[in-house]
């Protein structure tokens, strides 16, 4: 989850690096540091707290040296501080890493070298690796590396100098981890957005690839000594595309980016009324469907579940990918697992694929990020088309992956010779311009409603049928970003418990479309305000009985059950950022959490 980069070039490395590291503060925001090679000695600059206040030391201006690494930090082992904080030494400060990942027999491997004399000063997992790389060191750096590595068990996307020579090692095992090619200038880095600005020539690492490059020529390897021939990869991305512009912030930025993001997402796939996807799964003979993913990807494959069973009439499962692997899944080769990351890179999720392709189920991966571990893992893809995500909470990807689950049901329905129903294609096709009516239209009811909430200690989210897991995510991204506790329920679950807690200082937000469950939504209210509640209503059929029940009513555009919980998510997380600006948060870098969760 931490962010890494590496240069080896001809221009000062250290404002390439600093500058790759606010790219990706996203994925790490603890502590930062930065190793450059000055001649023969390794210069280390090292700070708890962001990149912008390491970019604004005085050393960190002076540094000069063509070769180095740095490091943003998600702790996993040890608190946030300067000591904990990447990049770390051996004994002698002879050779520096960073790595990201977990090195999970470290504890072990620690006893071992403090046996044989080595001096550690971190609480970190990763100084371990510093010191093992020292252990098997004599003379040659990628073979100290290979041997050290064959000890190690966990993951890592590392990186690795020593100040007797010129050249960098990359490593990978579960972690991403690419080398990016310039004109006399070799980069390394966890995330294309942290060189993007330098290059759009990659190779993406695989698990168990090693890599040697100074600012001429690399070479890859296996772990044995073998050596890989490697694609080059052309990324398609823009330095602009990463940038805020005039938003306030990047999460506001992505959530107004949404119709435009769909419509991305509908280029190629839906053309005169069909649906068009380029899949290897037969999806023909699939009997039942696995939906797997993490957090804001979770919700999206309960939305799933309600849409794909709707539309098809397959039965689908969900779980967290977390839990998958861990609970001996009963899978037929006739079943298709789909797996949903935004980055691809999701470790949980990953190994979850890699389980449901152990059992020999045919895997379909939902995605955004084009050559993401998980795309290179899966029999097919489906890609996003969304472009990059900075904020660390989810929007446009959470609606575009529903968008997708959508078509890929179509699609099913298509290849089973059944037809398609003009309204759905229809109601997909205008669904970016019913998000821009939302944009348009409701920022002043949406900020009136987060004023209502925004001094509450907890708030309840009350939907039905796909609409619950929407409650779900709601709450997720009020708790995410406004540190305010919420809870998601289904709306008729209410009064099995919850309804204990409501009284005027517990508001309830309320989803109520205007579909088969919308009397039963509005009795569901009524017993939230004979308890003296207050209620937040977000429909799209406004009746004189709803305004005198509700506190306050936000009307959205009429739409289809299948297309309901994408224009309510676009309402709950404008309430989110706006209750979370009126705090005063730092919104893009909510404390504890990282973007892309690349460890388990």
């Amino acid at each position: 989850m931490c962010g890494i980069i590496g240069y080896a070039g001809m221009n000062d490395a250290a404002p390439i690096l600093l500058d790759g590291l606010k790219s990706m503060e996203y994925r790490g925001y603890d502590s930062v540091g930065l190793c450059v090679k000055n001649k023969d000695h390794l210069i280390v600059l090292k700070k708890k707290g962001k990149v912008i206040e390491l970019a604004q030391n005085s050393q960190a201006k002076m540094l000069k040296g063509v070769l180095g690494l740095a490091h943003t930090r998600w702790a996993t082992h040890g608190e946030p501080n300067e000591i904990n904080a990447h990049p770390h030494f051996d004994c002698n400060k002879n050779i520096a890493i960073v790595h990201n990942g977990i090195i999970e027999n470290y504890d072990s491997l620690k006893n071992l070298l403090k046996k044989e004399g080595h001096k550690f000063t971190s609480q970190t997992d990763s100084e371990t690796l510093a010191h093992l790389i020292e252990k098997f060191y004599k003379g040659d750096l990628i073979d100290s590396v290979s041997s050290a590595l064959h000890l190690v068990e966990g993951t890592y996307g590392l990186l690795v100098i020593d100040k007797n020579n010129g050249k960098m090692i990359a490593a990978r095992k579960g972690s991403p981890l690419l080398i990016g090619l310039g004109k006399k200038e070799i980069f390394a880095a966890s995330d294309i957005s942290a060189i993007i600005k330098y290059t759009n020539k990659v190779i993406y690492l695989e698990d168990g690839e090693i890599a040697e490059f100074d600012q001429n020529r690399y070479t890859i390897k296996d772990l044995q000594g073998n050596s890989v021939k490697s694609k080059i990869s052309k990324v398609s991305l823009k330095s602009n595309q990463i940038k805020k512009g005039n938003f306030k912030h990047f999460m506001l930025k992505e959530i107004f980016e949404q119709p435009e993001a769909i419509r991305n997402t509908l280029i190629g796939k839906l053309k005169d009324g069909k649906i068009i996807l380029s899949l290897k799964a037969n999806l023909s003979n699939t009997k039942k469907i696995i939906l797997l993913g993490c957090g804001t990807s979770w919700h999206s494959a309960l939305v799933g579940k309600y849409i794909i069973e709707k539309i098809t009439s397959i039965p689908v499962e969900v779980d967290y990918s977390s839990e998958f692997r861990y609970r001996d899944p009963i899978i037929d080769k006739d079943d298709l697992v789909i797996v949903i990351s935004q980055s691809g890179e999701t470790a949980d999720t990953l190994a979850a694929l890699q389980e449901a392709k152990s059992k020999g189920a045919q895997t379909l991966g939902i995605v955004n990020v084009v050559g993401s571990s998980i795309a290179r893992e899966v029999d097919s893809a489906i890609y996003l088309n969304a472009g990059p995500e900075i904020g660390v909470a989810s929007t446009k990807a959470f609606t575009s992956q529903i968008v997708n689950i959508i078509l890929l049901s179509l699609s099913i329905l298509q290849k089973n010779g059944k037809n398609i129903s003009g309204n759905i294609i229809e109601e997909i096709s205008n669904l970016p311009s019913k998000i821009d009516s939302i944009l348009e239209g409701l920022i002043e009811p949406i900020q009136k409603a987060a004023k209502m909430i925004n001094s509450c200690e907890n708030v309840l989210y009350l939907g039905r049928g796909a609409n619950y897991p929407v409650a779900l995510e709601g709450a997720l991204k009020l708790k995410e970003i406004s540190y305010i506790h919420a809870e998601g329920y289904p709306a008729a679950e209410m009064k099995h418990g919850p309804i204990a807690l409501v009284d005027e200082n517990l508001p309830s937000i309320f989803l109520a479309p205007n579909d088969r469950t919308y009397k039963k939504t509005i009795s569901n209210m009524q017993e939230i305000k004979a308890r003296k509640g207050k209620i937040i209503a977000i429909v799209n059929k406004k009746d004189e009985n709803l305004i005198k029940i509700a506190d306050h009513v936000i009307q959205i555009p009429e739409s289809s059950e299948e297309i309901s919980p994408i224009l309510n998510t676009i309402v709950l997380q404008l309430l989110a950022y706006y209750v979370a600006d009126l705090r005063g948060l730092d919104i893009d870098k909510p404390r504890n959490l990282a973007k892309s969760v690349t460890v388990e």
